[in-house]
């Protein structure tokens, strides 16, 4: 048997790793192209299934039953294949009739696996928050569960309402995607604290449960420390929560007050930002951004403090228990529906 061994292959040429990794980078990329057309075709193709089904059962009156035999046959037929279930193609008779038209598939929609497609059709029933889904699922790489937990706590209706002075402290476009880059309110149900919990649990517990914490928060926060010291005059000061934002390319100081919002706390606030431009921060990254979390606000009070402020900040509220919003429920949430309504039908 000859020896294979990379100890017992020549020596590599000059230049050869970098080859061997541009080949590796190349093939990595020509797999993703093959999987993304793939998948394409199988969403195009369930659209297809689910058009014809919608078209015979309204032209020739099929039922309900013509589903169960359609299953039976296409399984029988393709062996090995499989999303022919019953149950799989009630959703795409409600997929083709949730998208209507053809070229949806060409849109963010058809470039989602057929999982990411089910979750947005059982759990939004508007078109265009499906669609910013959708896109905000490629552009950020969510998987389904992901998916699943971003609309369930309005991650998209959320962003971008904190109250800042962004527009008027920081240039364009970084005052853009700072402000899209806050949301309001901030959702923390995953610590299992009721309104009675102090400003320390809190902070605690974001820790404790710091990955939770960073999906919330969303894309680009990296976890630097908290209760970070820094020393000012020969006097011991500690911020609550220290991030890294990677796109603003700054630091970001999260203060939490456990009550209702005060213009005061911003004086402190804008003290850590100081502190935090002067000693840690380098030339290399945009000036520190503050973001005050209260249990409530007023926005008017809220708009009024930040006005004269000249470092750039956000205010925002933090829900530690919230029900799931009944908008979020879909018209169609369940096989059951579907079924109700093909049995309309017979």
């Amino acid at each position: 048997m000859t020896n294979t061994h990379p100890a017992s292959l020549t020596p590599a040429p000059t230049g050869y790793a970098d080859w061997l990794a541009d080949l590796k980078t190349r093939i990595h990329t020509a797999q993703q192209r093959a999987a993304l057309a793939v998948n394409r075709e199988l969403v195009s193709l369930y659209w297809q299934i689910g058009r014809d089904i919608l078209s015979r059962q309204a032209e020739q009156g099929w039922g309900a039953k013509v589903i169960k035999r359609l299953a039976h046959d296409l399984r029988t037929a393709f062996p090995e294949m499989k999303g022919f279930s019953r149950a799989n193609l009630m959703y795409m008779r409600a997929f083709a009739d949730a998208w209507p038209d053809a070229e949806i598939v060409q849109q963010p929609v058809g470039q989602l696996p057929w999982g990411h497609n089910l979750v947005l059709l059982t759990r939004l029933k508007d078109p265009r928050q499906r669609l910013a889904y959708a896109e905000a699922a490629i552009t950020h790489g969510w998987s389904r569960n992901v998916l699943n937990i971003h609309i369930e706590t309005r991650l998209l209706e959320r962003a971008g309402q904190a109250v800042t002075n962004f527009e008027a402290r920081l240039p364009k476009p970084q005052s853009d995607l700072a402000r899209e880059s806050l949301k309001d309110p901030y959702r923390f149900d995953f610590l299992g604290m009721g309104d009675e919990a102090g400003e320390r649990e809190i902070e605690h517990a974001l820790v404790k449960h710091v990955t939770e914490f960073l999906l919330e928060l969303g894309a680009g926060f990296a976890f630097v420390g908290r209760q970070v010291l820094l020393e000012v005059g020969g006097d011991d000061f500690f911020i609550d929560l220290l991030f890294y934002h990677l796109k603003l390319r700054c630091y970001v100081v999260i203060e939490l007050k456990a009550g209702k919002f005060k213009p005061e706390h911003l004086g402190q606030l804008g003290f850590y930002l100081t502190a935090v431009d002067r000693q840690v921060k380098s030339e290399q990254d945009n000036p520190t951004i503050g973001l005050l979390l209260c249990k409530s606000k007023n926005k008017v009070v809220a708009e009024y403090a930040l006005g004269d402020k000249s470092q750039p900040m956000g205010i925002a509220e933090y829900k530690l228990i919230e029900s799931l919003p009944a908008e979020l429920q879909t018209s169609l949430p369940s096989i059951e529906q579907i079924e109700r309504e093909l049995g309309d039908l017979s």
